[in-house]
């Protein structure tokens, strides 16, 4: 039997954390719901109470109500559907074209000199602040609230990408060199492990940003999605359609982040991180 083949046996700490990591998820589940709930509770509360008035912010009761009867409409489903689609091609296109530019400005000296100084520059002006301009480029169409999206995305996505990169230490790419890897394989074996921390928040910032962009976008000129629907129940005093909608935007943000924590934990099993206490 060879050395390597020999696993030591576990301390009595070890076999304790590794126990504590097995029950920590389940136990987890329950306690982050308790402050979401308790929350609720207390909204309905003070609504049914006359705290705070009906025409202000409906009861939780009454939100849920309204979205059971538009989801009867079939109102819901339809404006959901278009605001999801805008949603993907914007964050598709808008983090595509941000992961790209980032590894050529990342990797190559003359992508750094020639792309980063004009995205460093475009970052700092507020991309929501463009919509007087993007009315008159791409009009007030479909065009326009993609492209706030694509904005709101890409520049997360382009920064940790090239943050990410450009941080990974030069002695794991010396060292990749020397044991006689090529230049596609220390892109595999080291670039791209090392810059997978930086790119998952790149995605979570990009996700957060579309869709603040979207909420934005589709209360332009819009008929049809959820900022939409929002817009045509404020016309007509409908407190509740409009806290529908913002509800919805804040779980389809919560859900898309869920997703890729849950893609961030399996594609990053093998890093070892610090443990709340």
């Amino acid at each position: 039997m060879t050395a390597t083949s020999v696993r030591a046996p576990r301390t009595q700490g070890e076999r304790a954390r590794v126990q504590r990591i097995r029950k920590a998820p389940r136990a987890a589940r329950w306690r982050r719901a308790v402050t979401p709930v308790l929350l609720v509770v207390i909204w309905e509360a003070c609504s049914r109470a006359g705290i705070l008035p009906p025409d202000k912010l409906s009861a939780p009761s009454d939100v849920l109500a309204a979205g059971w009867r538009l989801a009867a409409e079939g109102t819901l489903w339809t404006n959901l559907f278009d605001s999801l689609l805008r949603a993907v091609i914007g964050l598709a296109v808008g983090g595509g074209l941000g992961l790209a530019l980032g590894a050529i400005a990342g990797l190559l000296r003359i992508g750094d000199d020639l792309v980063d100084p004009p995205v460093q520059m475009a970052r700092m002006l507020p991309h929501l602040g463009l919509v007087p301009l993007l009315l008159i480029w791409v009009g007030i169409g479909e065009p326009l609230k993609i492209t706030l999206v694509a904005l709101g995305a890409f520049f997360p996505v382009y920064l940790n990408t090239y943050s990410g990169i450009r941080g990974i230490d030069e002695r794991l790419v010396e060292a990749a060199r020397t044991c006689g890897l090529n230049a596609a394989a220390r892109l595999r074996h080291v670039v791209l492990p090392g810059a997978l921390p930086s790119l998952f928040l790149g995605l979570r910032l990009a996700f957060g940003a579309g869709w603040l962009s979207l909420v934005v976008g589709e209360q332009v000129n819009a008929d049809s999605g959820l900022g939409f629907m929002m817009m045509e129940a404020r016309e007509f005093a409908q407190t509740e359609v409009v806290v529908l909608g913002l509800l919805i935007y804040a779980l389809l943000g919560l859900l898309s982040d869920l997703a890729l924590r849950t893609l961030e934990g399996r594609a990053l099993a093998w890093r070892r991180g610090l443990e709340a206490s």
